[in-house]
C-alpha cells in the first residue's frame, strides 16, 4: 500500500514550527505482503470459471503437485484389491505362495498411499489458502480504487459478505473440484481393472451410473437459484449487523433495540427459509445419488455369485470386484457435494464479479501530471454539479477564486453546497460541468495522488482507526517521528488530553475512536491533517464538536499554520469565521455575497439570518451535551478576536 503525503519539515518544534508547504513528494510504506501474481479476467463474455482460472494457474506448481500426488496415492490404493484377489487365489485357495508376502506388500502399499495422501492434502490446503488470500487482495485492491459515488450507493454489509463468504465458496470449489475429478479419473482406472477381470460383471456393476448422472444434472439445475438466494440473504444479514454495530448509539438513544432485533429476525427467517430449501433439495437428491452405486454392489454379488457357481469366475474375483465398487462409490458420494459447491460458487462468483466489473469514475486522465510546487491558487470556473443524474444541481454556475495564501470562510444554510465545494476541490467527485483549477491546472489533468497530497481536508465527522493515537495522527505521514506528531497534536489542542490517557500517545482507541469524545476525535483529525503540512487546507466544520473555549485556545496555532497557506473554512461558528480574511455567503449552489464579516452583517440580511441559525443550533448542541447553552452570547455585530478574557458563556468547560 502506498500512502502519499508531504514530509514534515525536519526539526519541527512542539509549538508547530512545521514550516511552509514544500513540493509534492510521495512517501511510500513498503508492503508487508506480496501482491497476487494474477487477477480475475476482465472478459465478461467468459464463464465464471474461465475468468477465475488465472488466479488458480498462478499457483499451478503447488496445485499440480498436489493433484499428481493424490493420483499416485489413489493408484496405489487401486492395486490393493488386485493384490488381495491374488492373495486369496494363490495363498488361501491354491496354496501356491506364502500369505505373509502379500500381507507385507499390502502394508507397504498402504504406507506409501498414506504418505502420498498426506503430502497431497498439505499442498492442496496450501493452494486453497493462497487462492483465498489472492481473491481477498484482488477485491480489496479494487475497492480501494473505487470512487466515492460507488460507496454512496453500495451497502458496506454487501461488500463484507462478498469479501468473506462469497470468496470462501469460490475458493473451495476452485481447489476441491479438481481433486474430486482426480478421484473420478482413478475410478476409471478401477473400472479398467474390473473389465480385465470380467467384462460382463463390470458392465452389470455400472448399470446404476447413468441414473446417477441424470439425477446430478437435475440437482444442479434446482440448486443454482437457491444458492444465489442464500448468498444474497447472507449479505442482507451482514448489512443489518454492520449497520446496527456502527449505529449502536442511535439505536440505544431511541430505545429501538427490539425493533432492530425484529428486523434482524425477519432477515434471518428469510435466510433460514433459503437454507431449508437448499437442505430439502439435497435431502431429495443426495441420498439417491450416493446410494445408487450400492445397487451396483448388489448386482455384482448376484451376477458374480451366479458366474462363480457356474465356474466362469473365481470366487476371489468377487472380493476384488466388491472393493472396486466401494472405490467407485467415493466419487459418486461426493458428486452431490461438488454439485452443491459448484452452484454456490457460481452464484458467489457472479456477486464478486458485480464488484470487480464496476469501474471507478474518478480516475487519472491519460497523460495526467503531478501537481508539484503547489502555490495554492484555487479557482472554480462556472461549476455545475449534481451527485447523480436523478438528483438536482447542488452547485449551479458556481464561481470562486481564492488567491494563494488567502483564508476564506464559506457560510450558508444546510444544503447550500458548502461541503460539496470541498469534495470537488479534493476531487472526491468530478464536476458535471465547468472546471476546478489549482494553480491554473484543471484537477482532472492532474494525478489524483498529487491533488490529494496537496489538499488536506478535515471533515466534520472525523474517522479514527482502531490503532494507537500516535498511528492515527501519523496516518498520512507514517515515517514521522514522535516530535512532529506531538507538535501537530499541540497545535490541534490535543496534546494535553492525550497525555492524560493511560498510555498517552500509545493508547489504542476503540472502533471509530468512540472511546474518545467527539471534540477529542476532531482534534486528533486536525492534528492528522496538520502533520502532512498541505499547501491547501480545508476545514469542513472541523471544530463543530469542540467546546468553544477549547476552540479558542487552538486558534493561535491555526492562524500561524494558515500563514502562506490557502485555507477554505466551512463554518457556522462566529469564532471560526474570525480566522478568515474573507467571508463568502452561499445560497442555492451559488455565492451570493462576498466581503468581510462586518460588511456582510451591515448589507446582507441573509448572512445575519444564517449566522443566527447556526449560533442557535450550536447553543442547543452544547446544552444537550451538558453546557449552559450560552455560546450565542458572542455578538453577531462587530465580530472580532475572542480570547480567554471572555470565558463566561462560551460553552462547556472541561467537558472533554
Amino acid at each position: 500500500m502506498t500512502i502519499l503525503s508531504r514530509r514534515p519539515t525536519e526539526g519541527a518544534e512542539v509549538d508547530l514550527d512545521i514550516g511552509q508547504p514544500s513540493a509534492f513528494e510521495p512517501i511510500a510504506t513498503e508492503a508487508r505482503y506480496r501482491a497476487p501474481k494474477a487477477t480475475i479476467s476482465s472478459d465478461q463474455s467468459k464463464t465464471w470459471l474461465r475468468r477465475a482460472l488465472p488466479v488458480v494457474l498462478a499457483h499451478k506448481g503447488m496445485f499440480i503437485t498436489s493433484l499428481v500426488l493424490s493420483f499416485v496415492g489413489l493408484m496405489i490404493q487401486v492395486q490393493i484389491p488386485k493384490l488381495l484377489q491374488d492373495a486369496v487365489q494363490n495363498a488361501v485357495v491354491a496354496h501356491r505362495a506364502a500369505l505373509h508376502t502379500y500381507i507385507v506388500a499390502m502394508v507397504a502399499l498402504a504406507i506409501a498411499a498414506g504418505v502420498a495422501g498426506y503430502i497431497s492434502r498439505y499442498f492442496l490446503m496450501r493452494t486453497a489458502y493462497e487462492i483465498e488470500f489472492d481473491l481477498r487482495n484482488i477485491i480489496y485492491t479494487h475497492l480501494a480504487k473505487m470512487s466515492f459515488p460507488f460507496y454512496d450507493r453500495v451497502q458496506s454489509g454487501q461488500l463484507i459478505s462478498r469479501a468473506n463468504s462469497d470468496i470462501r465458496s469460490v475458493q473451495m470449489y476452485l481447489t476441491f473440484a479438481p481433486s474430486i475429478l482426480v478421484q473420478c479419473s482413478v475410478a476409471l482406472v478401477a473400472f479398467g481393472y474390473m473389465l480385465s477381470i470380467s467384462v460382463p460383471l463390470a458392465l452389470v456393476a455400472m448399470i446404476p451410473m447413468p441414473f446417477v448422472y441424470f439425477l446430478g444434472v437435475q440437482m444442479r439445475k434446482r440448486m443454482f437459484p437457491v444458492s444465489w438466494l442464500i448468498q444474497a440473504r447472507l449479505a442482507d444479514v451482514a448489512t443489518i449487523v454492520d449497520e446496527n454495530t456502527n449505529g449502536v448509539r442511535v439505536v440505544k438513544s431511541f430505545a429501538a433495540e427490539q425493533r432492530e432485533l425484529t428486523t434482524l429476525a425477519k432477515a434471518a427467517d428469510r435466510l433460514q427459509w433459503s437454507y431449508i430449501k437448499d437442505a430439502d433439495i439435497r435431502a431429495t437428491f443426495t441420498p439417491t445419488v450416493q446410494n445408487l452405486p450400492q445397487i451396483g454392489l448388489a448386482l455384482v454379488l448376484l451376477f458374480g455369485g451366479w458366474l462363480a457357481l457356474r465356474g466362469s469366475l473365481p470366487v476371489a474375483a468377487i472380493i476384488s470386484f466388491s472393493l472396486y465398487i466401494v472405490m467407485l462409490q467415493a466419487p459418486f458420494q461426493m458428486l452431490g457435494m461438488i454439485i452443491m459447491m459448484g452452484q454456490r460458487a457460481a452464484a458467489s462468483s457472479k456477486r464478486i464479479y458485480e464488484i470487480l466489473d464496476e469501474q471507478p469514475t474518478v480516475v487519472d486522465r491519460p497523460g495526467a501530471v503531478d501537481l508539484v510546487d503547489c502555490r495554492g491558487d484555487v479557482r472554480f470556473d462556472s461549476v455545475k454539479f449534481k451527485y447523480s443524474d436523478d438528483n438536482p444541481l447542488v452547485l449551479d454556475n458556481f464561481d470562486l477564486h481564492i488567491p494563494p495564501g488567502q483564508t476564506v470562510a464559506l457560510v450558508g444554510r444546510t444544503g447550500s453546497g458548502k461541503s460539496t465545494v470541498a469534495r470537488l476541490l479534493a476531487r472526491f467527485y468530478d464536476v458535471t460541468d465547468g472546471r476546478v483549477l489549482i494553480d491554473d491546472k484543471d484537477v482532472r489533468d492532474l494525478t489524483l495522488t498529487s491533488v490529494r497530497g496537496n489538499v488536506g481536508i478535515v471533515l466534520d465527522e472525523p474517522f479514527l482507526f482502531s490503532v494507537s493515537i500516535r498511528d492515527n495522527i501519523a496516518y498520512g505521514a507514517p515515517t514521522a517521528d514522535i516530535d512532529d506528531i506531538v507538535a501537530a497534536a499541540r497545535a490541534a489542542g490535543a496534546d494535553e488530553f492525550i497525555r492524560e490517557l493511560p498510555e498517552g500517545y500509545d493508547t489504542v482507541v476503540g472502533e471509530r475512536g468512540y472511546t474518545l469524545s467527539g471534540g477529542q476525535r476532531q482534534r486528533i483529525a486536525i492534528a492528522r491533517t496538520l502533520l502532512v503540512n498541505p499547501p491547501i487546507l480545508i476545514l469542513d466544520d472541523a471544530t463543530s464538536a469542540i467546546d468553544v473555549q477549547v476552540e479558542l485556545t487552538i486558534h493561535g496555532a491555526l492562524r500561524r499554520l494558515m500563514e502562506g497557506r490557502t485555507t477554505l473554512i466551512i463554518a457556522h461558528r462566529l469564532s471560526t469565521i474570525s480566522l478568515a480574511d474573507r467571508v463568502l455567503l452561499m445560497d442555492q449552489g451559488r455565492i451570493v455575497a462576498d466581503g468581510t464579516h462586518t460588511e456582510l452583517m451591515a448589507t446582507v440580511p441573509l448572512y445575519a439570518e444564517v449566522l443566527a441559525q447556526g449560533e442557535k443550533e450550536d447553543a442547543e448542541r452544547m446544552a444537550n451535551a451538558g453546557g449552559d447553552g450560552a455560546a450565542s452570547r458572542l455578538r453577531l455585530e462587530g465580530l472580532g478576536p475572542v480570547g480567554p478574557s471572555e470565558p463566561e458563556g462560551l460553552g462547556m468547560r472541561g467537558g472533554f
